[in-house]
């Protein structure tokens, strides 16, 4: 995997390099490996800063003095908006950068590019990249603090942990002895790789289901288990993480059609019944309604997708006061 102008990532990078753990430095960089200490007490803050946003929505000052940079090589909508509301909602300066406003179009490397973010007082640099490894590479260029806001086909660890929260709230705070199915496009999903690794730490017993073209090879290695369609994969379970399908990075000739798929592998209402009467349905979006999700699920009483969006916000708050050494 090479990154923009010849960088290549290290070996092992994609897994295994400052993986999980706010370091030393700071870093975001994954949940894989990030001890189950680490995910409650970041989860806590996240319920304070949830608590707060709710009672007063005007700026705090606990970043007054902090610079954080947003930068996104690939598009985003939820977690670029989010971690601009977390930033200001802190008090912090932020700015918001794509590659189709920087000196990459121009030659300059990407980690040139993060140095000048830094030289310009960033305290904190979030960024995502559609090269697999590339924050980690990039932790290890600058001083600054670096967040992974998802990282090809890695993993995206604020959606991880915001997912986390949301469970933690339907399931009134016990994740031991929990089941939750993961349906559809797991191969694509750096989304699925982060939550199965929080949920599984956490003791959540975690079921995948999907054309076996879009599942990993040797998926089993992430500490899932598979089933072999989406009725015996949600039968029992107390939730359903429905995941989109990534065309974007498909190769042709995955799926037979998107009517196909969703016969198969859709979570209508009758599956949903399938599960626990208290389970809950999480989607990370954006939802392609009547694909993955029926609309009256999408939409339906057990759904907690705005719940997820909500919760976005105050869990990159407590990412950001963590990174920023303001977890106090």
């Amino acid at each position: 995997m090479r990154m923009p102008h010849a960088e290549t990532l290290p070996a092992g990078a994609t897994r295994g390099v400052a993986v999980g753990l706010f370091s030393a430095s700071r870093h975001l960089l994954g949940l894989d490996g990030m001890p189950r200490t680490t995910l409650i007490e970041i989860l806590d803050a996240a319920e304070r800063d949830l608590a707060h946003l709710a009672a007063d929505r005007s700026p705090r000052d606990v970043l007054r003095d902090a610079t954080v940079v947003i930068a996104m090589f690939e598009d985003s909508t939820r977690t670029r908006v989010s971690f601009q509301i977390a930033a200001k909602r802190l008090g912090a300066t932020a700015s918001t950068f794509s590659s189709h406003g920087l000196s990459l179009s121009k030659g300059e490397t990407l980690r040139d590019t993060l140095r000048i973010f830094e030289a310009n007082g960033a305290d904190v640099i979030v960024v995502r990249h559609p090269s697999p490894g590339a924050p980690a590479y990039l932790a290890g260029q600058v001083e600054s603090a670096v967040i992974n806001a998802g990282d090809g086909m890695h993993e995206h660890p604020t959606q991880g942990l915001l997912d986390l929260m949301t469970l933690r709230q339907a399931w009134a705070g016990r994740f031991d002895g929990r089941r939750i199915a993961i349906i559809g496009d797991v191969k694509h999903s750096r989304v699925a790789r982060s939550a199965i690794f929080g949920l599984t730490t956490l003791g959540v017993a975690v079921t995948v289901a999907g054309p076996t073209t879009l599942l990993p090879t040797h998926v089993e290695r992430l500490g899932c288990t598979v089933a072999a369609t989406v009725d015996e994969a949600m039968e029992g379970a107390d939730a359903v993480m429905a995941l989109r399908l990534q065309r974007e990075r498909m190769d042709q000739g995955l799926l037979p059609s998107l009517a196909e798929y969703t016969r198969v592998w859709g979570i209508d209402a009758a599956r949903v019944r399938r599960m626990r009467s208290d389970a809950v349905v999480l989607h990370p979006g954006p939802v392609n309604r009547g694909i993955e999700l029926a609309p009256d699920v999408a939409d339906g009483e057990r759904s907690v997708i705005l719940d997820q969006v909500a919760n976005g916000v105050a869990v990159r708050c407590a990412v950001l006061r963590r990174a920023a050494g303001r977890d106090g």
